[in-house]
């Protein structure tokens, strides 16, 4: 009874003042049962979607399949997905699926040009998305109720930076750093945003939002965004170096 009374006023946090250490590792242990049983489901739903996406990915690069028709209908599958209502879980569940193997489809070509150049850059992207997701996700979670939800407005100023630069872009070209300058900004913005949504997932369903689907896409939707602009990075770094390996065997 003292563990319900204590969280009738915060479901998950250490004590005032303290620190980073093994006593924050503790504070998953004060997310109440109902959140924590949420959280796997958002989680595994999570883990089905990547494998979704990669089966999507794959289709590409033996079929050829990604493109503008793949990426309009994740669209149209994520809006439909949002106009369904939440107790028809089996069919919000399989648009779900299907706008992640549609996604994943859509970023075939990268995929594809990756696998081309060198199979270990894929894995080591992947890997390294992982790795980030796992500990900003932790992070969130082992942190203090609503500590980085302030970074909600700072994300989204962000963003919103971004989407205008990448106008600009279309519509007056850009160089290769400015390129560059929008996937590093790109990847610090959706980094950021693995750690707010983590929170923010929290404290919905401590509020009642037991919405995991909806979660889960949320999340989805982050790991695939670090995914692309890690795995551009890796193949800018890795061109720039097989073109130096070129300019030095003709000198």
């Amino acid at each position: 009874m003292a563990f319900y009374s204590s969280s009738s006023s915060s479901a998950y946090g250490a004590a005032p003042g303290a620190g980073w250490g093994y006593d924050s590792l503790k504070n998953v242990r004060q997310i109440t049962p109902a959140v924590q049983t949420h959280l796997k489901l958002v989680y595994l739903t999570l883990c089905v979607a990547l494998a979704s996406s990669a089966v999507g990915a794959y289709l590409h690069v033996v079929w050829n399949i990604g493109g503008m028709l793949t990426m309009l209908g994740c669209v149209g599958s994520i809006a439909w997905l949002f106009s369904m209502p939440v107790y028809e879980e089996r069919k919000r569940y399989g648009l779900l699926m299907a706008a992640a193997l549609l996604e994943g489809a859509s970023v075939g070509p990268l995929i594809k040009l990756a696998v081309d150049f060198d199979p270990s850059i894929l894995v080591t992207a992947f890997v390294g998305t992982a790795i980030a997701f796992a500990c900003f996700s932790c992070a969130a979670i082992v942190a203090k109720r609503r500590e980085y939800l302030y970074l909600g407005g700072l994300l989204s100023s962000g963003l919103s930076i971004l989407l205008w630069l990448q106008f600009a872009a279309s519509i007056f070209g850009h160089s290769i750093n400015s390129f560059m300058f929008e996937v590093y900004f790109g990847l610090l913005i959706f980094l950021g945003y693995m750690v707010y949504d983590t929170q923010e997932i929290i404290e919905r369903a401590h509020h009642g939002d037991m919405d995991y689907i909806k979660h889960a896409l949320t999340l989805f939707t982050d790991f695939v965004a670090v995914l692309v602009r890690i795995l551009v990075i890796m193949l800018k770094n890795a061109a720039d170096k097989s073109e130096d390996k070129k300019r030095k065997k003709r000198s």
